[in-house]
This record gives C-alpha cells, sequence and structure tokens, in this order.
C-alpha cells in the first residue's frame, strides 16, 4: 500500500522536560523501534493475549486508562509526536504498565509492515485529525484503502472503534467503513459509546459545548 500523502503534520511543539527525559531514557524500556518485518506480540509481552492497535495515541491519557482497565490484553500505541510519547512513556512507568508498548512512527506504516494479517484483537482510532477544510479532506487518515488495510489486520470479530467529534467527518467514516466487504457494522449507524472508552477531557469539554461526539464500531465479518 503506498501512502504519499500524510493525515498529520509534524507540528513544532514544546517538548518539556519530563517529557525529553522519557524519550531519552524510558523508550528502549516501554517503547518498540520500527522494523519493516511483522513482531511477535508473545516475545514483547510475554504471554499470549489479545492485541489492540491504537493509532494517534495523543498524550497517552486514554491510552493508558484503557490499558489499565483491561490487563487481560496487550495494547500498542502508535504516535508521532514527541511531547505525546513522552508524557505515555512517562504514564507506562508511573502506572507499571505491563500491558502497553507505544511506536513513534507513522501508524499507517506501523499498520502495513510490523502487524501481521489477522492479528488484531481490535483498533482503536479515537478523534483523528479531521481537516475540516474541503481541499485537505485527502489527508484525512479514513479513506477506502487504510480502511482495507485496518480490515485484514484484524482477526475475525475483531473490532474497529473510530470516534470522532466532527460529524461531517463521522458521516463519511461510516460510509467508508460501510462499504468495506470485511467489515459488518455492530450497530444500526451510529454507536453508542462502549465502556472502554473513557471519556477524555477534551470531549467533556466539546460536550459541554454542544459538540456531539459519534462512535463507530465495526467487526472483521468471521465467513
Amino acid at each position: 500500500m503506498t501512502r504519499p500523502i500524510r493525515s498529520y503534520v509534524l507540528r513544532q511543539g514544546r517538548t518539556s522536560a519530563a517529557q525529553q527525559r522519557a524519550l531519552d531514557t524510558l523508550y528502549s524500556r516501554h517503547g518498540l523501534r520500527y522494523s519493516p518485518h511483522p513482531i511477535d506480540p508473545r516475545e514483547i509481552f510475554g504471554r499470549r493475549a489479545p492485541l489492540v492497535l491504537e493509532i494517534g495515541s495523543g498524550m497517552g491519557e486514554t491510552t493508558a486508562a484503557v490499558a489499565a482497565a483491561r490487563p487481560d490484553a496487550d495494547f500498542i500505541a502508535v504516535e508521532v509526536h514527541g511531547p505525546g510519547v513522552g508524557s505515555l512513556l512517562n504514564r507506562i512507568e508511573a502506572e507499571a504498565l505491563g500491558n502497553l508498548r507505544v511506536i513513534r512512527h507513522d501508524a499507517v506504516e506501523v499498520l502495513e509492515h510490523m502487524i501481521a494479517e489477522a492479528s488484531l484483537a481490535g483498533l482503536h482510532l479515537f478523534f483523528p485529525d479531521p481537516w475540516p477544510k474541503k481541499r485537505h479532506h485527502k489527508r484525512r487518515l479514513v479513506q477506502p484503502a487504510f480502511v482495507v488495510l485496518a480490515a485484514r489486520r484484524l482477526a475475525p470479530g475483531g473490532y474497529l472503534h473510530v470516534a470522532t467529534d466532527w460529524q461531517e467527518y463521522a458521516e463519511q467514516i461510516l460510509a467508508v467503513l460501510s462499504g468495506e466487504p470485511l467489515l459488518e457494522n455492530a450497530a444500526a449507524g451510529f454507536a453508542e459509546r462502549p465502556a472502554h472508552r473513557p471519556l477524555t477531557k477534551f470531549e467533556q469539554r466539546g460536550l459541554a459545548l454542544g459538540h456531539p461526539v459519534r462512535d463507530l464500531l465495526f467487526r472483521r465479518r468471521r465467513g
């Protein structure tokens, strides 16, 4: 799969001293280096457990909360921005989250090369950049080619969970996911927020302002 147009821009955000220390000292312990070859989760986590990949973990608050609440599953978070990776590394260390690792790399390349086909129990994509200007819609992550890749990485019965607070993007996502033959909608249209996705501070502010959040939950067909 080729993707010449990236869905993100590397902004020059400030990395705090604590975040930089985490990048320098904790990545070797809690991070994974990008590799063009599929990983073996059993070697990484030392056990056989359901594997969930999160694309775009941001500052890591939700990621760490989900991993802490589901000790029976293993999680890999993918994020490109240094401050967010550093923040998540600090959370992993402070909360001793042995079931969570982070990769600082482009998520599509990780999904394409590091994740074996039919190996994921779940894939999380929470609040991807909506690229609201029409001329930028080509940068949106959820496009048919991405959905094909994601669906093939899910095990039969595995789920793809997307959440967005941008209504027009939510409708596009629903249409694209509904058009993928490997996937089936677990709800009639948009889904209720599953219990495994905690409310973020960003989301709570948006809800207070009357911005609806849409969850989409699809599963890979078993047949």
